[in-house]
C-alpha cells in the first residue's frame, strides 16, 4: 500500500529542490524528518511539508502504521516559468527565468520478510 501527495507550482527551481530530495529518497520518514530539519536550504520547508501530508494521508486514509512507513519515491518535476524582462545596456533586453517546481513524496511501509 502506498500513500502520495503532491505540491504543485512551488517556487523554486527544480534543480535547487532535487538537491534536497535526493538526501530523503528510500530512508525511515522519521530519518527523513531530521535531515530535513538540519540541511540549510530553502526548499527543506517545502519538501517537509509534502513529506507530512504524506504521512497523514497513510495514516487517516490507508490506516497504516507511521512507525514502518518510508519514503518510497521522492521526486521532483519541472512547473511552469514566469518569464520576466531585464532591461540591459544600450537598449537590449534579457529573459529572466523564475521556475517553478511540482514536488512528489511517495511513503510504503516497510514489507516484512
Amino acid at each position: 500500500m502506498q500513500a502520495k501527495a503532491i505540491a504543485k507550482y512551488i517556487r523554486i527551481s527544480p534543480r535547487k529542490a532535487r538537491q534536497v530530495i535526493d538526501l530523503i529518497r528510500g530512508k525511515k520518514v522519521n530519518e527523513a524528518f531530521a535531515i530535513l530539519r538540519f540541511t540549510p536550504h530553502k526548499a527543506t520547508e517545502s519538501i517537509s511539508k509534502v513529506l507530512k501530508s504524506a504521512v497523514a494521508n497513510a495514516e487517516h486514509n490507508y490506516e497504516m502504521n507511521t512507525d514502518e512507513l518510508f519514503v518510497e519515491e521522492a521526486y521532483v518535476d519541472a512547473g511552469p516559468s514566469l518569464k520576466r524582462v531585464k532591461p540591459r545596456a544600450m537598449g537590449r533586453a534579457d529573459v529572466i527565468k523564475k521556475r517553478s517546481s511540482h514536488i512528489t513524496v511517495v511513503v510504503s511501509e516497510k514489507k516484512e520478510g
